[in-house]
Formats: C-alpha cells, sequence, structure tokens
C-alpha cells in the first residue's frame, strides 16, 4: 500500500500511533539494525519503505510528479473501505504520477489503468479547483 502523508508534526504524531502496533521496520534492511519508527524519525525522513506485520508500506512525503499531500488533495476522490472513507488518486492523476515515476512496473501498470478508465471508472474531474 502507498500512504502520502500531510508533513506536519500532528500528522506525525498520528501516524505513530496507527503504525506503530504493526512493527514497522525498514523494508530491505538488515535484521538487527537500528531503526526507531517516531515522530522525529518523520520529520527527518520523507519516504520510508516498511515491512509490517500487516504487509508492506510506503510511506511517501512526496511522490513523483505529484507533489506532497496538499498538492494531491485536488485529484483525490473518496472511497468507502471497509466502512471508512480513504482519499484516493483518481485515474487520471494516478496515471499522470505512475508515468511520471518511469519505473517498469509503474509503466506496467499505466495500461490496466487506462482500461479502467476507458470503462467509465473515474469518478472525479480531473481538474485541479482554480
Amino acid at each position: 500500500m502507498d500512504i502520502v502523508y500531510r508533513r506536519d508534526p500532528q500528522n506525525y504524531l498520528k501516524l505513530v500511533a496507527a503504525l506503530t502496533p504493526l512493527a514497522p521496520y525498514l523494508r530491505g534492511a538488515p535484521p538487527g539494525l537500528p531503526f526507531r519508527f517516531d515522530a522525529l524519525s518523520l520529520q527527518r525522513g520523507l519516504n520510508f519503505t516498511l515491512t509490517t506485520s500487516a504487509g508492506d508500506i510506503d510511506l511517501l512525503g512526496e511522490i513523483t510528479g505529484g507533489g506532497g499531500f496538499d498538492e494531491l488533495r485536488p485529484y483525490c476522490v473518496t472511497l468507502k473501505v471497509y466502512g471508512m472513507d480513504l482519499l484516493c488518486l483518481g485515474l487520471d492523476r494516478l496515471i499522470h504520477v505512475k508515468r511520471a515515476a518511469g519505473r517498469p512496473k509503474d509503466l506496467e501498470a499505466i495500461a490496466e489503468l487506462e482500461t479502467l478508465r476507458a470503462d467509465g471508472n473515474e469518478t472525479k474531474d480531473e481538474s485541479p479547483p482554480v
């Protein structure tokens, strides 16, 4: 799961409270490498690729081609998942950021996302507010 988070002190504390029970650890780091998942680490870092007891999470302060949370917010749609409202990038912006990232796995996903868009699954105008 990729999560783009707002970079402010209150949100760092919320993220730490939500993810600490899942035992986050740097994905790919050797076992035993000292890593403290706390608000100070979030403040000093930007993007974290984590493994947790619930699976892998990429905690992203910014993404290529999209910026941070506040820049991406206008391009989000609200989806209800397990009874919770989640903000998710709309298909047009998701395709845009995957194309900007240019990684092979992102480029491979674009065709599938474009098929979803062609099938009418986009639920929000992708134009940012003026």
